[in-house]
């Protein structure tokens, strides 16, 4: 027997015991290799197809990457004995909350159903059935944040079976699907029922079986498809009816079971946030790829959750990772938002308009439109890769740059710096390592690219990007390394810097995108909600979307160089030379680039700044980009009311 001591896979050392059930002992474990805590199950099973089989379901589990899924780390086989090494949460399952406490309220279970509707969306989208939604399989933090634990491996762990009258069945009857009961296979839309039947017993305190002796009784009601009234649910009442619906045809998905129980029963602001945060199935981001431009020039696409192709310098508008924060109404007026810095044409900074934000603690990012990324590099300190500048008026605004120069004064390499309202699921991690109370994720290089992430103290990311730009350049990864060493310094004294200045006053920095499509004008793509509305970084950077995920509306203010043929073919946008270009970023999308105005950056360079529109849906070309024009129309019209423009 394993006991406190003891190593696994020469690297989890297990600590204590937190659990047990049919399948054995559940054990804190201490992981030395990347320094974290993990959850640790050992298994024992009977033979080699058993280990297989939980492979399998371990695998599956550990593909998916979502804040409200217990991730699953790694698998190690010893033959009699598994071990399947999974995330930690500190938490209690919702069995015994509701031992302990007795029924919740229509408002707390309502939350917890929003969460995990959203971690079944995203695991029906990748492929992956639960089989085994149950109130011991819901985990819930002091906070209220709901996790979805045991993908499939209890299912794959349990050799025993309940047997009906048509064949064996696997699950736990008093929250079995009647579908299941009758022995056909478990389903996404088994899932559905699973967690309504969980839900339910967490206002009811029962079954939605009612009460039995013995679980044939339950299962006997199942397959009758025998549903008793709900009598505490309140608001819950209709979603738990069309959850628990006998008929699996009749029963809403993930995605839509999710948008129900959130109407019903809204959840708290801090959940609102994680959950437009997350957003999967039916109007989510992470089933898209990230909106990110085709890679264009010499360097190869580098690798986040989803790929994330890097462009060449001359257009690199790929919208860093957003921050999808619970949207309020949409108002008819437009938001002017306050200092960062940035000179005007004429050389004038307008740092009497600065106004000192509140007060960060060290490694923190604060203020997301005072925080200054180009605080964070110092071309000095990569002065041995070559000849360095310090680039702050390039692509986001949430971005400054270094390009390096070799010998002939051409760049050759760059290295980025983005700021981050939310933190990724990184694939591909090298390792990771604790500096000052700050996380440093170090990415296997991809090509010409190389990254690293600071996690921030509140919550946020710093990404740092290494790029070769030619066919003889300095080592990306180096670059990137000597970078991160710099942002982990600064941030080791104190928050991201402040920017100590304003901008001009017709900047596109000082306004807010999502004041800029209000819900009649984007009546102009059906089904499109003016509140599936997610807000990127800054909020300089919007999206809007319909309720099935497949139409999308999105606004991001970018700078470059100059706008020309090489962006698309011209266009006239509210009397505004401007260019679009079909399927660039992904098929069934056309995006508008409008120049907004241009100034002499601190190089001495000429620089756009840039309104970015994309219409994603699937309609006919042509029919998809006379849409993003008058998308575009709409939105520098309102730019120029909010500009105080004539």
């Amino acid at each position: 027997m394993p006991g406190a001591g003891d190593r696994i896979a020469g690297r989890y050392l297990l600590q204590e015991p937190i659990g047990s059930g049919g399948m054995g002992v559940v054990w804190l474990a201490w992981d030395e290799r990347l320094e974290r805590r993990v959850a640790v199950k050992c298994a024992r099973l009977d033979d080699d197809r058993a280990a297989r089989r939980l492979m399998g379901e371990a695998r599956n589990a550990g593909r998916l990457h979502h804040p409200n899924i217990v991730g699953v780390f790694d698998f190690v086989d010893e033959g009699a004995t598994c071990w399947i090494i999974m995330e930690y949460v500190p938490s209690r399952s919702l069995a015994q909350i509701v031992t302990e406490r007795g029924p919740l309220t229509p408002e707390e279970a309502g939350s917890i159903g929003c969460q995990i509707a959203a971690a079944l969306a995203k695991s029906h989208h990748e492929g992956v059935v639960h089989g085994d939604v149950t109130p011991e399989n819901i985990l819930v933090t002091d906070e209220g944040i709901a996790r979805l634990t045991d993908f499939g491996i209890s299912r794959a762990l349990t050799s025993d079976v309940t047997h009906s009258t048509t064949g064996s069945v696997r699950g736990k009857p008093r929250y079995l699907a009647p579908e299941l009961a009758k022995g056909q296979r478990a389903g996404e839309k088994s899932d559905v029922f699973s967690l309504g039947a969980s839900l339910f017993m967490a206002v009811e305190g029962r079954s939605p079986y009612g009460e039995a002796e013995h679980l044939m009784a339950y299962l006997a009601r199942a397959v009758e498809g025998h549903i008793e009234p709900a009598h505490r649910a309140g608001p819950l009442e209709g979603p738990l009816t069309a959850l628990l619906e006998v008929e699996p045809r009749h029963r809403p998905d993930a995605a839509r079971a999710q948008q129900l129980l959130t109407r019903a029963a809204p959840p708290p602001p801090h959940i609102q946030e994680q959950l437009h945060d997350s957003r999967t199935g039916d109007d989510s981001r992470t089933l898209r790829l990230p909106r990110l431009l085709r890679g264009q020039g010499d360097f190869t696409p580098f690798m986040l959750q989803l790929p994330r192709p890097v462009r060449r310098r001359r257009r690199p508008l790929a919208i860093t990772a957003v921050a999808l924060v619970a949207a309020g109404a949409i108002t008819a007026g437009l938001v002017l938002f306050g200092p960062w810095a940035s000179e005007d044409e004429s050389g004038r900074t307008g740092a009497a308009d600065a106004k000192p934000s509140a007060t960060a603690p060290a490694g923190a990012i604060g203020d997301e439109r005072t925080a200054d990324p180009c605080g964070l590099l110092d071309a000095a300190s990569l002065g041995r890769f070559g000849g360095t500048v310090l680039d702050p008026d390039y692509g986001e605004f949430d971005r400054c740059d270094v390009l390096v120069r070799n010998n002939s004064g051409d760049d050759n390499a760059d290295v980025q710096v983005n700021l981050d309202s939310d933190r990724d699921d990184f694939d591909d991690v090298l390792s990771t390592r604790l500096t000052g109370g700050l996380t440093v994720v170090t990415l296997k290089r991809d090509g010409k690219a190389c990254e690293r992430a600071v996690l921030t103290t509140d919550g946020k990311q710093i990404r740092v990007i290494g790029k070769q730009l030619g066919k003889v350049a300095p080592d990306p990864c180096e670059m990137a390394d000597a970078a991160t060493d710099h942002v982990v310094g600064v941030l080791s004294d104190g928050p991201v810097p402040r920017r100590s200045s304003s901008p001009a006053a017709n900047s596109l920095s000082r306004l807010d995108t999502c004041t800029l499509l209000d819900a009649t004008a984007l009546k102009r793509l059906p089904g499109v909600e003016a509140d599936n509305q997610d807000r990127g970084f800054g909020s300089w950077a919007c999206d809007w979307s319909s309720d099935d995920g497949n139409r999308e509306v999105e606004i991001q203010f970018s700078r470059d160089n100059s706008l020309d043929a090489d962006d698309g073919t011209p266009v006239d946008v509210a009397g505004t030379r401007s260019y679009y270009w079909a399927n660039e970023i992904e098929d069934d999308s056309c995006t508008v680039r409008t120049p907004h105005r241009t100034y002499t950056n601190s190089l001495g360079d000429p620089t756009t700044e840039l309104l970015q529109l994309t219409v994603y849906a699937p309609q006919p070309t042509g029919q998809l980009c006379d849409s993003a024009r008058e998308f575009a129309a709409v939105v520098v019209q309102n730019i120029a009311k909010g500009l105080g423009e004539r």
